[in-house]
């Protein structure tokens, strides 16, 4: 017999909140995986022991922001309604069911007023990694390194034109020393004292937010984004570094700067590092071989020449006698070395005029053909030659297991396509906590997996 159902939503029940969690819930495992205990004695001295209010619990807060990222929830107001009715959230930050939930300013305020540098997100964030560490799940013997972009919080449409200094690369203090080098050793006088400084170029500043990077690349979209710069391990793909950028700065100005800083702050035996072709320079050759590592770099196609005119491939470089050597057999001598690191090879005018391939050589007026060699060129031919090895293509082609799947991963997952705030400091908050979410899961998941028993 059909009956119309009563009301039930007020009816007691005799329950706990840890029945109502699934066995198999992801938080579940983030729990009995991860020990969080850290996070309170890392941020106790920038509350007030003995005067005002009582604070909202700092384990808690960061807790409930990485519920935030693990489940891709972007809106801190919109996480907040979700503990109010989750069980599985209020579980895992210890909530009962009639504890009031805290607002949504909470969180801004503790941002906007106590947590004014990054270093509490990144010494959070590398806890965590050591925690993976000791589990076994970081070997550190081969790295891999690479940059997504985020959509900055900017309409690109609004934005005032300025001139702006290039960012500074990190090894420009040894590239000076090695210009002189150089120069010396062609019998060549030292170039004028003179500080480096950056070039200023012409850019968009955007008007809501100045701190985001006009992003102008190949097969890229055009805007205000941000870059995260992340390196993730080659074992399980475990997050060791992540460090936000505008878009407008180039991959490998930051690469070895945040390179040293893993292999110190964790104290990692890096063998070998995987890197796409935004990394081809020949300063990061000359660094991974100071370094001594065995760098593996993607194929970066050379700028084309006008249609019509030769390539530089066409000239081949004899290293005995320092000299190019044209297709006719003409050679290119030495002339200078610039202060930006590039020698400078010229060929004979009297010899070019006579030359049957001179209209396809060179449109100079003086019928001079110049090429460009950088002091630090062997090494990169170095490296480059280790992508046609055997190990280089074992290790290049781990790049998509490894840190494309991260970001994959992220963007699917955490939320990670859009910047959720607006400053670069933000952004890197952002991009640690967004990081750090993502090793937890791995950590959990990883752990979980030893533990069950496998079939007979």
């Amino acid at each position: 017999m059909l009956r119309k159902p009563g009301p039930e939503q007020t009816a007691l029940e005799m329950v706990t909140l840890d029945e109502l969690v699934p066995a198999d819930h992801l938080l579940r495992k983030i729990e009995a995986a991860v020990d969080f205990s850290f996070i309170h004695d890392r941020v106790a001295g920038l509350y007030c022991p003995d005067n005002g209010r009582p604070p909202l619990d700092p384990t808690l807060m960061f807790k409930a922001l990485f519920i935030g990222y693990l489940f891709g929830v972007r809106s801190e107001r919109q996480l907040v309604r979700e503990i109010e009715v989750n069980v599985a959230y209020r579980w895992f930050l210890r909530l009962k069911l009639t504890d009031k939930v805290f607002d949504a300013s909470t969180l801004s305020q503790n941002r906007r007023r106590r947590f004014q540098d990054e270093s509490v997100a990144q010494d959070i964030f590398d806890r965590i990694v050591e925690q993976a560490m000791t589990r076994g799940f970081v070997s550190g013997k081969v790295l891999y390194t690479d940059s997504t972009h985020l959509k900055a919080s900017a309409n690109r449409n609004r934005f005032d034109k300025a001139m702006v200094e290039k960012s500074r690369a990190d090894y420009w203090a040894a590239l000076d020393a090695a210009v002189e080098e150089d120069r010396a050793a062609h019998g060549r006088k030292p170039l004028p004292e003179k500080k480096r400084q950056p070039p200023v170029v012409e850019t968009k500043v955007s008007r809501t937010d100045p701190e985001s990077g006009y992003m102008v690349r190949d097969g890229k979209p055009k805007g205000f984004f941000y870059l995260d710069h992340r390196t993730v391990d080659g074992r399980h793909g475990i997050i060791l570094d992540s460090f936000a950028t505008p878009a407008n700065v180039h991959d490998s100005i930051v690469y070895l700067t945040r390179l040293d800083r893993q292999r110190e702050r964790f104290d990692l035996d890096v063998r070998a590092v995987g890197l796409d072709a935004g990394y081809a320079t020949a300063g990061i050759a000359k660094g991974l071989e100071d370094r001594g590592l065995y760098g593996v770099t993607g194929y970066r196609n050379p700028t084309p020449p006008r249609p019509g005119m030769m390539r530089k491939s066409a000239f081949k470089y004899d290293a005995e006698a320092d000299v190019y050597r044209c297709p006719q057999g003409q050679a290119l001598t030495y002339a200078t070395t610039d202060r930006t690191g590039y020698r400078h090879y010229t060929s004979d005018p009297d010899q070019c005029r006579a030359c049957p391939l001179l209209s396809s050589c060179t449109g100079n007026a003086k019928a001079e053909r110049a090429i460009t060699r950088h002091v630090w060129q062997d090494a990169r031919d170095r490296v480059d030659a280790h992508r046609l090895t055997t190990e280089g293509r074992f290790i290049y082609k781990r790049r998509k297991e490894t840190v494309e799947r991260s970001f994959a991963d992220a963007k699917q997952l955490f939320g990670h396509r859009y910047a959720r705030f607006r400053g670069l400091l933000r952004v890197r908050w952002q991009c640690l906590l967004a990081a750090a979410a993502q090793n937890m899961k791995k950590i959990a998941l990883l752990t979980a997996s030893r533990a069950e028993p496998r079939p007979a």
